[in-house]
């Protein structure tokens, strides 16, 4: 293998793989792909690593600052590797990250749920940089692995690096990683590297009996998602498993939302028709965090709405929500003093009055946390579920 460099065994990668082990995040059985598979050989001179001071993207160049580089290279921190899908020119970070190479211990946690054995046949949602592909194909034979990636440059890119490293029999497929590969199909285990709402059946269609799908899945309410471990139904109809924990990864190309115009729905004087009422729903119940699991609960029960905190002004923070089928909008305006929220809703849905509910129920139900829920997919159908299958969540 040509792939190793000189800097393979460094002090900071030592100290990563240790990490890892000792919260959890990486299981001891992939320990030795960490060890053989070095995260710094997929990764481009030019990077844009997660900043966790400053809560950033930073620019490093490995020409201009080695340390900097493989220090970045092997922390737990996201890096991105592409922005605005290849527009972006220059060195200074773009407008929207669009390829990455995810944390270490979300990748290994997800490796973990995946259950994959030496032999098996993986399809890979998601080239990015190849490395996750590597990993894969340390683990089970590059000739098992097949990864498909939408962005010709990206998935040239890890097919290069891929090659370098010695893994040249992975198969990198440019096109949409919806469709799958029915060539090599049927694969034992299927992995997604990024973040889906619907449309996974073609994977459940090209994965074996009792094959297991691990996919990062969530609702357009918000951007928190959960990362889904489905396992194929023996009659390959169907498949269904709980959540395991929550993750936030960039979304399928196709599957962006497109944020709504507030001018379209709000009125630009006033509020317009809209009727006015109350909460007693705080802001630090509400608004808990970036894996907030009550806003990951909410969405499975309010289906076609997104929500958008605005900024604090003079002690008052909006919370907007609009309708994704219709006109409908609401908002929901938390104050520092007051034990009551003002709300004012318009249009065919009442749709604070949704989100309530939900928040409430959500309570109601012990206030359960990622784990407790899950996810069942078919033809025509993705259903999710709180406890087990039997018990389906409605809108």
């Amino acid at each position: 293998m040509n792939g190793s460099t000189e800097r393979d065994e460094r002090p900071g990668r030592t100290e990563l793989g240790r990490s890892l082990l000792d919260n959890g995040f990486m299981t001891s059985d992939w320990a030795p792909a960490f060890e053989a598979v070095p995260r710094a050989a997929f990764l481009p001179g030019l990077m844009w690593p997660h900043d966790p001071t400053t809560g950033r993207a930073v620019t490093v160049n490995r020409t201009d600052d080695p340390a900097a580089w493989w220090g970045y290279a092997d922390s737990n921190v996201p890096i991105v590797t592409q922005w605005d899908d290849g527009r972006h020119t220059g060195t200074e970070p773009g407008g929207v990250f669009t390829s990455s190479s995810s944390m270490p211990s979300v990748v290994f946690s997800m490796l973990a749920d995946l259950d994959v054995h030496p032999g098996q046949s993986v399809l890979e949602i998601g080239t990015g940089t190849g490395w996750n592909a590597a990993l894969l194909a340390h683990r089970v034979g590059a000739g098992n692995v097949v990864s498909v990636e939408l962005d010709p440059a990206v998935s040239e890119g890890a097919r290069q690096a891929l090659r370098h490293f010695g893994y040249r029999d992975v198969r990198v497929i440019t096109g949409d990683g919806l469709l799958g590969y029915p060539p090599a199909a049927p694969y034992d285990r299927v992995i997604a590297t990024c973040g889906l709402r619907s449309g996974m059946f073609n994977w459940v269609r090209q994965t074996a009996p009792g094959g297991i799908v691990v996919v990062p899945w969530g609702t357009y309410f918000g951007y928190t998602e959960a990362t889904a471990r489905l396992v194929v139904a023996a009659d390959g109809t169907s498949a269904s498993g709980h959540f395991t924990r929550p993750v936030n990864f960039m979304r399928m190309r196709s599957q962006r939302l497109a944020r709504p115009e507030h001018s379209s729905y709000v009125p630009a004087q006033g509020m317009g028709d809209a009727v006015r009422s109350t909460t007693t729903v705080t802001e630090a119940e509400f608004l808990t965090g970036s894996y907030d699991v009550e806003a990951f609960a909410v969405g499975l029960r309010v289906p076609d709405c997104t929500h958008t905190p605005d900024r604090k002004r003079d002690g008052k923070r909006p919370v907007w929500f609009y309708s994704l089928t219709d006109m409908s909008w609401a908002v929901v305006i938390f104050r520092d003093s007051g034990k009551e929220a003002t709300v004012h809703q318009s249009g065919n849905r009442r749709l604070w009055d949704e989100v309530e509910a939900a928040f409430r129920w959500w309570l109601g139900q012990g206030r359960p946390d990622f784990d407790r829920f899950g996810l069942t997919v078919t033809a025509d159908r993705q259903v999710p579920w709180l406890d087990d299958p039997s018990n389906v969540l409605s809108g």
